[in-house]
């Protein structure tokens, strides 16, 4: 088993060390700035994922709306994935691939900035609502996995992790959520 346990953290590892590459620095670097852009001119982060993904979403809207380390006022941000009633009354009454889409509509606005987290960066209930995000007018992101370059194309900035395994490729998702978040912090720190 310890063999076991030093090749997944040895994957982990090197995973992690590949987000030190020139284009995914550039990529995390334009989405802290679309994300400081929103907040400053009266906008939301509107985060949105699947399973692991929605807890990811949900965690870096904590951070924000919270701290993430040290004491500054609230930032707005918030993780459609979190309101049972919406959910399942959407997928209900509509159909599962409009639960974020619907929400986007009601509540998002053009200086906000949507973030989909999706694994593999397919999921139609994500890419319905990144592209409902874009009809209003809004910024929007996503966080992935391999590079696609046809979603590349459809939003303002995508960041993919180069692995195809769903547990590195979250475990990267959440080290990108925390480079986000202590960046905005600091930015609104000093201002």
């Amino acid at each position: 088993m310890k063999k076991q346990i030093k090749a997944i953290l040895k994957e982990s590892i090197e995973v992690k060390r590949k987000l030190g590459d020139d284009k995914i620095i550039t990529a995390i670097e334009k989405l802290v700035n679309l994300a400081l852009a929103a907040l400053k001119n009266g906008g939301k982060l509107i985060l949105f994922g699947n399973g692991g993904s929605a807890a990811d979403a949900q965690h870096i809207a904590a951070e924000l709306v919270g701290r993430f380390t040290q004491e500054r006022k609230a930032l707005a941000a918030l993780a459609l994935n979190c309101n049972s009633s919406n959910l399942t009354s959407i997928a209900n009454d509509y159909e599962f691939k409009q639960i974020f889409s619907r929400q986007i509509e009601a509540l998002g606005k053009a200086p906000d900035l949507a973030i989909g987290i999706s694994t593999s960066g397919k999921s139609p209930n994500i890419l319905t609502a990144i592209a409902q995000a874009k009809k209003m007018g809004m910024k929007t992101a996503m966080l992935t996995g391999l590079s696609c370059p046809e979603l590349e194309d459809s939003v303002d900035v995508c960041i993919s992790i180069p692995s195809k395994n769903t547990a590195r490729i979250q475990e990267a998702h959440i080290t990108v959520g925390h480079i986000i978040c202590e960046l905005i912090e600091k930015a609104f720190l000093t201002n």
